[in-house]
């Protein structure tokens, strides 16, 4: 089974490149289901579908949609826990809707809707599940939530049921309300559910991220910052898609000036992605919705190919800590051992990379680990760069 999850900044073109890309794999002949948990029901919009709704259904043989609720998929998974953690603060005398509120952890929502992804995969109904996610760095902070939770979560879990009876003595001296059996039962439930999350997403073999941007600054920025993150969290990343890129074939120098400045930054894309498979889509002549439009533009992306097949298997970005150290490989398309040059400016590093017509610059944002590090040193293997940052130095 395959789980490809779109993501990039909002506006660069997800959701029809899901779309997209689920139409193309039915043709291929995966039965294949394509999820959306924006509140603004974008696949609807997409397929010009205004039926779609919270339950799977089938609009093409072998296709079916899902437009989750993340609202509700967590009122379902975890009302019994946050009203537990409500409690806590009420008992303390903080207003009700605000300790719901407080309760309410940052990500919360999102982590619900990964979970309805984790039922779907257990049923084992689809050869393929496609996922229009939200903003890059979030949603990537959402799939190591899990990671986390399921290494420390599970024994406070372990901890609650251990000494629920010592808690139940100091009940009323502490004036806070303790954990039922079942409650405890309930998180560790959802503790497991969360493990076997993380696992689906951290195999490679199954899961792969693929990043979304246009042509401009802020969303490549983005999608790198994506594209390290993931590299960061273990999550395999095997293709980076450049959405609405205009042609050059225009008289009028507005247009054309855009144009000019699109392609070079497609140029940089080429390298700050690297070692990726980057895909280029031309800006469509009319606004890409329903079927037909997305249909071809599945073809746009991906002719011949079955959508479903690994495009890159590894990690752009490598990451090794020690006691007092951070080493960072990152895959560059360098030539030459003299070629390049590093500044640091902050939790950015910029490697400068001369080719024959100049140079390509790259900025590669950093991992917060190293902004309290300078950069010791770098040294260039084949097409890895190894930088040593340090601290005391």
């Amino acid at each position: 089974m395959r789980l490809i999850i779109y993501t990039g900044k909002g506006g660069t073109g997800k959701t029809v490149t899901s779309c997209s890309t689920a139409i193309k794999l039915a043709e291929y002949g995966h039965k294949t289901l394509v999820i959306s948990s924006d509140p603004a029901h974008t696949l609807s919009d997409a397929l010009m579908m205004p039926t779609i709704g919270y339950q799977v259904q089938e609009i093409l043989p072998k296709l079916d949609v899902l437009q989750i609720d993340p609202v509700t998929e967590m009122r379902n998974q975890f009302d019994t826990t946050l009203s537990y953690m409500a409690s806590i603060f009420s008992a303390k005398g903080i207003d009700e809707t605000l300790a719901y509120e407080i309760a309410m952890l940052p990500g919360m929502t999102q982590l619900f809707s990964l979970l309805k992804v984790e039922e779907l995969v257990k049923q084992k109904s689809f050869d393929v599940i496609v996922i229009d996610m939200p903003a890059s760095g979030e949603a990537l902070r959402y799939l190591y939530f899990p990671k986390l939770v399921g290494s420390i979560g599970r024994k406070m879990a372990g901890l609650l049921g251990m000494f629920g009876g010592v808690a139940r003595m100091f009940q009323a001296l502490s004036k806070n309300p303790i954990p039922s059996k079942g409650n405890i039962q309930i998180e560790a439930d959802l503790l497991n559910r969360i493990q076997y999350l993380s696992e689906i997403i951290q195999n490679s073999n199954m899961t792969s991220i693929r990043l979304v941007a246009n042509p401009d600054t802020f969303s490549i920025e983005n999608a790198k910052r994506a594209l390290m993150s993931a590299s960061l969290f273990g999550i395999n990343v095997d293709l980076a898609i450049i959405n609405k890129i205009m042609p050059h074939q225009t008289t009028d120098q507005y247009y054309a000036k855009w144009a000019e400045f699109q392609e070079g930054k497609v140029e940089e894309a080429r390298a700050n992605f690297y070692p990726l498979s980057l895909k280029e889509i031309r800006l469509h002549d009319t606004e890409l919705r329903g079927l037909e439009m997305l249909r071809k533009n599945g073809e746009l992306l991906f002719g011949n190919e079955d959508p479903a097949r690994i495009y890159y298997r590894g990690k752009a970005f490598n990451f090794a800590t020690e006691e007092n150290s951070l080493r960072m490989t990152v895959k560059v398309p360098f030539t030459e051992k003299d070629d390049f040059d590093l500044e640091r400016h902050g939790d950015q590093l910029t490697i400068k990379v001369k080719n024959p017509v100049g140079y390509i610059v790259n900025i590669v944002p950093l991992p917060s680990a190293a902004l309290t590090m300078k950069l010791v040193k770098a040294k260039l293997n084949g097409d890895e760069l190894n930088v040593l940052f340090a601290k005391g130095i």
